[in-house]
């Protein structure tokens, strides 16, 4: 099993995937424990001396300026906890809590939390026990972090709140415990503030999107190469020099993965001296690098931005090393739901061009000697017209979710907290966002591949001959219509799936 350590610097994307995925082994090592024990000892002092710190001798929010008695701060922690894990709706992924528990867990053993060693390793025995806590999808605006989720977190080392069961039914925590041999914990000062205070959720989605949209990207690139070669394009606008002079460098990436994949097609040699083919094709094929490009200039972006996040210390208040406790706004989710509206708004976009490139394989008018909807047989039989609706469908339900959650600011906590970043929104969508555009480019892997069969005898790309056997398993060769839902459901996982690029890879090279 793959082992991830938790540092005092933190724990790597890698690291956040692998265990929000593969359920990977969680380990604390020795500098991330001493650096908990020296700040948890600066808060020991700060209760020692009765001045009053926000989070540790207050109330939270909008009753910051409410002393506590010492003899009720750890109920305090504890009322917190359960005040907080208010939210509501259907259960977020496990993989989405996984990775939120893992950076919460990543932030405290940065030291700068005041929190004892004793409860990142309880989080850390959630996770290797895999004990996912019931987070409702409701609750968070990316305003003191993701409280509501992070509470539903924290429930659980509480012994109470909910869990995901092995049937993916709601279930009780206390149980689920006492099956994995452990013990609730008792917070004591800060420490419920510190295990709800902080971006992890957003952070953790965008991290698990942008696992995603890297290898989406990708085929969106195979797929726009297969679609080119079946309406027998040219692979002239993909020449490398033709980039240089425009040099965005995810444009140069996928128009140097489309020419490579263009390559070695009978397909395509047939018509470069016909001289009554084309001379420009259309901008949803000679465009492709440049839509997909800018999509991969804006992961870029979100790529840095998740870096910068995964190295900083977003809790409130933060314990220096000098033995201040300072108030901040680092727990405020702007970077993160920008950059995952950002994203989202690019691969919207992809999907937008995929669409376009179906329509015009599927229209007689437009896809240069194909049958109408790709059937050998039209009008007795339909051909792929309606997963062209499927496809055109997805594209608009992913415009609307295209629509930026980062600026609809609610005010919330008295006032107090009157400007949130609704990053958890922005991270939701951007997943379903991204789930949509594998549907997507799954109509044009199939499209493609069935007018490419339509081509024979011509012999097309090794790409295509890949593509072709593997969808091949799936429908078969052109014919009569058939039931095309679970069709469509299995070509989406050849595109979401690692094993279609790797045999095309196999075939053709590696891939940017």
């Amino acid at each position: 099993m793959t082992t991830v350590h938790i540092t005092s610097t933190g724990v790597g994307p890698a690291g956040v995937v692998a265990v929000a995925r593969t359920g990977a082994e969680v380990v604390i090592d020795d500098d991330a424990v001493e650096a908990m024990r020296r700040s948890r000892a600066i808060v020991d002092g700060i209760e020692r001396d009765g001045r009053p710190v926000y989070g540790v001798s207050t109330g939270f929010g909008a009753l910051a300026s409410t002393f506590i008695a010492p003899e009720r701060r750890a109920e305090l922690q504890h009322a917190l906890i359960r005040s907080h894990a208010a939210g509501i709706g259907e259960p977020m992924p496990k993989e989405v809590v996984r990775a939120m528990m893992l950076l919460r867990l990543r932030s405290i053993a940065m030291g700068r939390s005041g929190v004892r060693p004793e409860v990142a390793a309880a989080l850390a025995g959630l996770l290797n026990a895999d004990i996912t806590p019931w987070v409702p999808r409701f609750g968070s605006l990316g305003a003191s972090g993701d409280l509501a989720p992070l509470a539903h977190c924290a429930m659980v080392l509480l012994g109470e709140g909910r869990v995901l069961g092995a049937d993916g039914a709601r279930a009780d925590a206390g149980p689920a415990l006492e099956r994995a041999g452990l013990a609730p914990i008792e917070l004591s000062s800060k420490e419920g503030l510190s295990l709800i205070n902080g971006t992890d959720g957003m952070l953790g989605m965008l991290l698990l999107a942008i696992a995603d949209a890297r290898h989406l990207l990708t085929m969106a690139d195979v797929t726009a190469a297969l679609a080119i070669e079946a309406m027998l394009g040219s692979d002239r606008p993909f020449a490398a020099e033709l980039h240089e002079i425009r040099p965005h460098p995810g444009q140069g990436a996928s128009a140097a993965n489309i020419h490579r994949l263009l390559q070695d097609s009978e397909i395509m040699d047939s018509h470069r001296s016909d001289l009554l083919h084309a001379v420009q094709d259309a901008y949803s094929m000679r465009c492709a690098p440049q839509v997909a490009g800018a999509a991969r200039d804006v992961l870029a972006f979100a790529s840095t931005v998740a870096d910068r996040e995964l190295v900083s210390v977003v809790d409130n208040p933060v314990v220096l090393l000098d033995g201040r406790v300072e108030s901040t706004g680092n727990f405020h989710g702007a970077p993160l739901g920008y950059a995952s509206d950002f994203l989202a708004i690019a691969a919207a976009d992809v999907g937008s061009i995929a669409e376009r490139r179906v329509d015009r394989l599927l229209d007689v008018t437009r896809s240069r000697g194909l049958p109408a909807f790709l059937s050998p047989d039209a009008g007795v039989n339909s051909g792929l017209m309606i997963a062209q609706y499927t496809a055109a469908g997805i594209v608009a339900e992913n415009r609307r979710l295209a629509q930026p959650a980062s600026v609809d600011s609610v005010p919330t906590s008295g006032m107090q907290e009157d400007h949130v970043s609704m990053g958890w929104s922005a991270g939701c969508k951007l997943r379903e966002v991204l789930d949509n555009l594998g549907s997507v480019l799954g109509v044009e892997l199939l499209s493609a591949v069935r007018a490419l069969q339509l081509r024979e005898p011509m012999a097309p790309s090794p790409t295509a001959r890949v593509a072709i056997a593997a969808v091949e398993r799936i429908a078969d060769k052109p014919g009569p219509d058939q039931f095309l839902a679970p069709v469509l459901e299995q070509v989406k996982q050849l595109v979401s799936g690692t094993a279609l690029r790797a045999d095309i890879e196999g075939a053709v090279g590696p891939l940017r």
